[in-house]
């Protein structure tokens, strides 16, 4: 194993590189939008009812926007302060990792468990990109340890953590979080015969802790829903948001129906795994598939030092979301810790049984990850976005140095294998948080024009729009969203500006309105990235304009 020494050490690097993405631009859609959502809170004082912008919204529970609004409440509105619930819960979701491989198997491969699980591209992306998954992932994961903790040893404590952590889990995501704990544990259940453990008064004492903890959930929905049964959500009047919560959320989700369909592919979760995993992707497929062959030949038998829980859960959740109408790449997050826990399983069976013909083969896979990690952050830093910071160079430097040194040290083919992996994982997250990001939200029209505003000294009480496209970077940094407004109202107004794309200003200028200043920022759908952008010799191409004009 590597030593202790190493260990924090790789782990304290990461924590830096989180610490760096904290105070990067908040990216549009999903992060810019929860974090006006929580600001409006604040700003309205209102934390019972969710809007999105001026529609009443009923799609995900509470939780994550009081979190973001109580960040807010102790540090300010400030978009590292919106990052700071969702970081803390990845890091409950990195102990929890540890905690459910070190009471799994031993202490080792719950270690080895947190170092994936923080390493994982995905988990690395969601505390820079931070959206309810974030906080769903951390809770659900302490909830399947403290409640796989009651199993084992009957403790009344672990189930009653188990269940509020099921609780803040319930009321971040709704549904999806009661099936990915559930079904875990129920494969954990199934495979040790150890069904008594429902026959138990504890577990009512867990259901009472469980409907304290959604209780606020519940009465918010109940305050903002079901006591108005005249609003018309999604073109349906009488919306009760309990009913909403408890069973219509996963059928919306499943069919698309309300929020709409992006993907009929039941694979897309298989292939998007591929990367959402690095650099710990060739490890977990062998450990997924090595468990599963050998399941199969035991006939499910119980063994000893094999647990079903983390292969079973993976694959009934992998089975659930894939028949989903509606997908996205972070609906995986949840998965992460209990591929952390298999994976970490697998590689320190590899080492106790001392496979070296299997590690020298690993060792060169991750190698050749690691190679490629190199490649691409050289791209980034000197094709994509050319490197102008001093102190992007010695972070990188620092990072690759650190990385080339383990992987030309002589130990053995384990340490290296984890090392490797880790810093490969460090150099690419280093290159994205420190330079890629920040360059690349420059081409992000609403925080951009936030810029020119602040710089202008413009009154954000005195911004409009004409067209119905969300404005989140703009409403967030402004502190103030966009006031709506139409073509035919605005004629009337007198010294106001108004944020126009493109075609809203053709549409200004045609309708006879006129403005004696004009502040125009560079606009690109920064979440869609492709091959023209990328390329700087043809990046004008697909850059379109984003406007702020003064209507005298």
């Amino acid at each position: 194993m590597i030593s202790n020494l190493r260990y924090w050490f790789l782990i304290g690097l990461v924590i830096l590189v989180y610490i760096g993405g904290m105070f990067v631009t908040l990216m549009e859609n999903d992060s810019a939008q929860f974090a006006v959502m929580a600001m409006r809170m604040v700003q309205e004082n209102d934390f019972l009812n969710l809007f999105k912008g001026p529609n009443e919204y009923l799609d995900k529970p509470h939780v994550h926007y009081w979190l973001a609004a109580l960040s807010y409440k102790i540090f300010g509105i400030h978009d590292w302060a919106y990052r700071i619930p969702g970081i803390l819960a990845t890091l409950l979701g990195a102990f929890s990792s540890y905690g459910l491989g070190k009471i799994l198997y031993n202490k080792q491969t719950g270690k080895l468990a947190a170092l994936i699980f923080m390493t994982a591209q995905t988990i690395m992306l969601g505390a820079i990109d931070v959206r309810t998954d974030a906080v769903l992932t951390g809770f659900t994961i302490f909830a399947i340890w403290q409640l796989v903790t009651y199993i084992e040893n009957g403790s009344l404590r672990a189930i009653l953590l188990g269940a509020l952590g099921a609780g803040i889990a319930f009321s971040t995501k709704g549904q999806i979080a009661l099936l990915v704990i559930g079904l875990p544990i129920l494969c954990h259940v199934a495979y040790t015969r150890n069904w008594k453990v429902f026959l138990n008064w504890k577990v009512l004492a867990a259901l009472l802790i469980f409907g304290i903890t959604i209780s606020p959930m519940l009465y918010a929905y109940y305050h903002q829903f079901d006591m108005h049964p005249e609003k018309v959500i999604r073109g349906k009047s009488g919306r009760s948001g309990i009913f909403f919560i408890f069973w219509e959320q996963s059928f919306e989700r499943l069919s698309g129906e309300g929020i709409g369909k992006n993907s009929s592919d039941y694979f897309f979760f298989f292939h998007t795994f591929l990367w959402v995993f690095l650099p710990w992707t060739i490890l977990a497929i062998a450990a997924v598939s090595t468990r599963i062959r050998n399941f199969f030949k035991q006939n499910f038998a119980k063994r000893s030092n094999t647990e079903f829980l983390t292969t079973g859960g993976i694959v009934l959740i992998f089975i659930l979301i894939s028949f989903a109408q509606f997908k996205l790449p972070h609906y995986l997050n949840v998965t992460i810790p209990l591929f952390s826990v298999l994976t970490a399983s697998y590689i320190h069976g590899l080492y106790r049984d001392q496979k070296e013909k299997a590690m020298k083969r690993f060792l060169v896979g991750q190698y050749l990850i690691a190679g490629i990690v190199f490649i691409a952050s050289a791209l980034i830093c000197f094709f994509v976005f050319q490197v102008n910071s001093i102190s992007v160079y010695v972070a990188l430097a620092v990072m690759v140095g650190i990385g080339m040194y383990f992987c030309i040290k002589g130990e053995d083919r384990f340490a290296r294998l984890v090392t490797v992996s880790v810093c490969a994982s460090l150099v690419l997250n280093t290159v994205l948080n420190l330079h890629f990001y920040p360059n690349l939200l420059e081409y992000q029209g609403g925080s951009s024009m936030a810029k020119v505003v602040e710089e202008q000294n413009i009154p954000v009480d005195a911004i409009y729009k004409i067209g119905q496209e969300y404005t989140w970077s703009l409403d967030f940094y402004n502190q103030q969203p966009v006031k709506i407004t139409t073509l035919k109202d605005l004629q009337k107004k007198h010294d106001i500006w108004v944020y126009a794309n493109e075609k809203e200003l053709e549409q200004l200028r045609s309708s006879g309105v006129d403005w004696d200043t004009q502040y125009a920022v560079d606009h690109f759908r920064i979440t869609r990235l492709q091959a023209k952008f990328l390329n700087p010799n043809t990046r004008h191409k697909v850059l379109k304009k984003m406007y702020l004009i003064h209507v005298y």
